[in-house]
Order: structure tokens, then sequence, then C-alpha cells
């Protein structure tokens, strides 16, 4: 899987950002196709005075023209959601259905979705709790379906619920919590998912703290012995 650049913007109103957006974003899937990833995810974007509508348009038109004289067989397009707030795609269910929608009818390459758990919590779903957890989980279904979400980016939130803040912390320290994560993990439409860390890396030990925190929480499979 490949991040691609955080500066892209493929929804901007303005021409030259977007211009500029469409060629970053050629060859992050050029580079990407070519060391044979699997996934590309990009943020949607922010849409400025267009309005949601337009601006999902705008997003979908841009991936149409980066992808142009390319070879992406085998390449899948991650839209990823966002904590929402301001004019940012992707906060709402709603909004990832819709662009996913669009782009299977205007993007060559296979598009599917990228779900965030510190975006998912700022942007007001209640993944923290049990009953806000099947809620989230419900809504997904029924709005996208889960089969779409290829990744799940796993980061606990700085910020509390409904924030619209992106800010990442380490598993367990924000208020996401433990708990919450191991509730994720076992999830039985989750469990199966790859998970990919996004958290801080202050110190050269926290990457592999943060792995061995999900580790921790994970179910343990049941074990058989051979007779």
């Amino acid at each position: 899987m490949v991040h691609a650049n955080y500066l892209i913007n493929l929804a901007a109103a303005g021409e030259n950002i977007r211009t500029l957006s469409v060629e970053s974003f050629h060859g992050e899937i050029e580079r990407a196709a070519a060391i044979g990833a699997e996934y590309l995810v990009v943020h949607p974007g922010s849409y400025g005075a267009q309005g949601v509508e337009q601006g999902i348009r705008t997003l979908v038109e841009s991936v149409a023209a980066a992808e142009r004289g390319l070879k992406t067989k085998g390449l899948t397009i991650l839209f990823e959601n966002t904590a929402g707030g301001g004019a940012k795609l992707g906060g709402s269910f709603e909004e990832l259905e819709a662009m996913l929608a669009l782009s299977r009818k205007m993007v060559r390459t296979e598009t599917a979705l990228c779900l965030d758990t510190a975006h998912l919590y700022a942007g007001g779903f209640d993944i923290a709790t049990a009953g806000g957890l099947r809620a989230a989980v419900r809504a997904a279904e029924a709005s996208f379906g889960l089969a779409n979400v290829k990744v799940i980016h796993a980061n606990d939130s700085k910020t509390r619920l409904a924030s619209h803040l992106d800010r990442h912390a380490h598993i367990g320290e924000g208020y996401i919590g433990a708990e919450g994560f191991r509730r994720i993990l076992a999830h039985p439409k989750l469990r199966n998912k790859p998970f990919i860390l996004e958290t801080p890396h202050d110190r050269e030990e926290d990457a592999i703290r943060n792995v061995e925190m999900l580790k921790s929480l994970c179910p343990r499979r049941p074990t058989t012995t051979k007779q």
C-alpha cells in the first residue's frame, strides 16, 4: 500500500492547484503501478466554494485525468475518509458512497475505500464504545458496504468525538483507547481487514511499541492439535 502526497488536492476549485495536483497524482499512480502496489490511498481533498456535489465531481474528474495514459491493472485507488470540518470531503459515509459510485462510472482504475479510525472518531462516529462501533459498522454496511473497505488506518485520536480535527495519537493513549481498539480488532466484520499504523513517530521505538500494543489487543485465535 502506498499513500499519496498529503499536499495533493484533487477536489480543488482553483485551476492551478487542481492542475498541479493531477500532475502529482499521475506520478503517484505511475510509481505505485511500477512497484506492483495493490493499493494507493489518497485524501479526497477540499472543495472550497464549489459545494460538496461539485467537489466530488471535480475529485473524480481529476482522478480520471491523472490515470490517463497509464497501465494500472492490479492497482486500486483508495479514497480515505477524513475528520470532516470546513470544506474537506470524505467526512461522511454519504460522501464516500457518492465518490465511489461516480468513480466507477468515470475512472478506469479500480477504486475502493480506506477508513481511518481517528478520522472516524473525530468525524462523529463513536467507535470508542461498543454501541457506537456497532452503529458505525451498520451504517457503513448500509452505505457503501464493508467489502469496499480494503485497508484500515489504525490511529488513536488526540481530540474529542466530533471535533473534526485530524490529530493522531498512540494506540491506547487517545480518546478511542485500548478497549475501543480491542473491540475494533475483534469485530467479526473488521478483524480480517489489513490494519496499518499512522501513529506519531516521535521516538525510534514508537512504531514497534504501537504494533505490539495492537497485537496485545487482538483476540487470540483458537489453536488445534493434530491427532
